[in-house]
């Protein structure tokens, strides 16, 4: 019988065997913890393909993090996820996983060597300082890990994640291209969404949370102008980062030598201006014209700066000196940027001078992670925890005071001058200098975003960018790979033009 056992187990690896020991354990679950126990010990095969799946294929983990970050708000909004665990978990959960493949393939596959360079450093500072907030009892409440541990996995965590994971997996030319593409199919799709939401309505879901919610900030000028979202949280996040991504594939575009990503990356760009316009987001506006206005510091090519100088001051004065498209709802609203007299940019001056008198006591903040629920109403900073801060920087500076705001911004200060130099002094060739400020300037266009609306730690933005910041600093080891694929693109290019102009030449004889 051991030897019948023993021909077994080498001939099924005692598949059948653990099967049945995982089907006894789910009913012993489910007689003495119900049924949620025996339902986690009856998925556990399903988490067991998944991480088999995931180590041996390691891409496909990567491009399944992008849909998930891209998709995670969409699928909760339409209540396609179980309900009680938050949204950034499943980014958070597929992150490690790739830095534990990353790590246990380290010895065979070095990649960990690209990663030590001044984006790495500035986030360590901004990680360090927030691990030290844990101590920051300004509030007078004791230490709730718990509340900063969901504060600071937000605020600084998922930007060291992006990091270290973009910088190791896209580390190649090959990957490079096919993540460009795959951001373009995604862009489209939240193009096509927000046409969908406008032509042929809301989903139930969508009309609930639209008409609950978030009627205040999303119906306005009664009812009559709808702000729509497409598949991001809400109009804001989706404004500023169509603007932003419209920057990046405007630049790529311009930039590429290859006549079939030139033309992929113009339409896409062209469809996230469109896009831009249905959020309603007045930010959004002056995001894509900060974008493009730094590529002209970047171009190193008075000439394109010149075209870009032309073609984008054109725009600014038809919307900030004329009423040119002024029977349009968006473009109405879009103009109103450049309003000083706005009365919602009046609101929002007023509320953080009355900030400041409050911050005053708390040059540390009043905590990360303190929101309305860990803040009793009877406590001094409790109106700080409930206050909308209707921007990201004004949300860092209420949780980390003026000294964390300080550093935050000189963090990414510090890895943007990084990212310019190399587009700028270390880049020979040109189409990849242009990706490189591509992502720059889509990062800049993002900041502002931040600096304007609560929208840089959303999804999908807070990845994307500093995902794309990322990718500059990998540049410099792909650029020799770079040159040879372009080269090799651009032979096929004229070969197919020559064949082309001689078919067209034999046809008129």
């Amino acid at each position: 019988m051991i030897k019948d056992f023993a021909t077994y187990k080498q001939e099924t690896g005692g598949r059948a065997l653990l099967l049945f020991l995982l089907f006894g354990l789910a009913i012993y679950e489910f007689i003495t913890a119900g049924f949620s126990a025996f339902a986690i010990v009856c998925s556990s095969p399903i988490l067991f393909v998944f991480a088999f799946f995931a180590f041996k294929y390691r891409m496909f983990t990567f491009w399944t993090l992008l849909i998930a970050n891209s998709f995670v708000m969409f699928f909760s909004m339409q209540g396609m996820l179980p309900s009680g665990i938050p949204a950034s978990l499943y980014n958070e959960l597929l992150e490690i996983i790739l830095l534990s493949i990353a790590i246990v393939d380290a010895r065979r596959t070095p990649c960990f060597e690209r990663s030590a360079n001044i984006m790495l450093y500035a986030l360590i500072m901004w990680c360090g300082f927030c691990i030290l907030e844990i101590l920051n009892d300004t509030c007078n409440l004791g230490i709730n890990m718990g509340a900063w541990y969901q504060g600071a996995r937000i605020m600084a965590f998922q930007l060291m994640y992006a990091f270290l994971v973009y910088t190791i997996y896209i580390d190649n030319t090959k990957v490079l291209t096919q993540y460009l593409y795959f951001w373009v199919a995604l862009s489209l799709f939240s193009c096509f969404w927000v046409w969908k939401q406008k032509n042929l309505g809301f989903t139930p879901s969508e009309n609930a949370w639209i008409h609950g919610p978030g009627s205040r900030t999303h119906i306005l000028q009664g009812g009559t102008l709808i702000r729509f979202f497409s598949n991001y949280t809400d109009a804001a996040s989706f404004g500023t980062g169509m603007a932003s991504t419209a920057v990046a594939f405007f630049i790529f575009g311009l930039t590429s030598k290859i006549k079939k990503h030139r033309i992929i990356f113009l339409i896409t760009a062209l469809a996230c201006t469109w896009a831009m316009f249905q959020s309603g987001t007045r930010t959004a506006m002056a995001c894509l014209i900060l974008g493009i206005t730094a590529y002209v510091f970047l171009s190193k090519s008075i000439k394109m700066a010149a075209i870009v100088s032309v073609i984008f001051g054109f725009f600014f004065i038809i919307l900030a000196f004329t009423n040119i498209g002024q029977g349009n709802q968006q473009i109405r609203r879009m103009r109103s940027v450049f309003n000083r007299n706005d009365a919602s940019a009046g609101v929002r001056d007023i509320n953080q001078e009355a900030m400041k008198k409050y911050m005053k006591d708390a040059p540390w903040g009043i905590g990360i992670g303190m929101d309305r629920d860990d803040v009793p109403s009877n406590n001094k900073y409790a109106v700080m925890s409930i206050v909308p801060p209707d921007s990201e920087y004004v949300n860092i500076w209420i949780r980390t005071g003026v000294i964390g705001i300080t550093l935050f911004i000189t963090t990414m200060l510090m890895m943007l001058g990084g990212a310019c130099y190399i587009v700028l002094f270390k880049l020979k060739n040109h189409s990849l200098r242009g990706i490189g400020a591509g992502f720059c300037c889509a990062f800049i266009s993002m900041q502002l975003g931040g600096y304007g609306n609560q929208v840089l730690m959303q999804f999908p933005n807070c990845l994307l960018f500093y995902g794309g910041l990322s990718i500059v600093y990998t540049l410099p080891f792909i650029e020799k790979e770079w040159i040879e694929f372009e080269t090799k693109e651009l032979a096929i290019q004229e070969e197919r033009e020559r064949l082309k102009l001689e078919k067209k030449k034999a046809s008129r004889v």
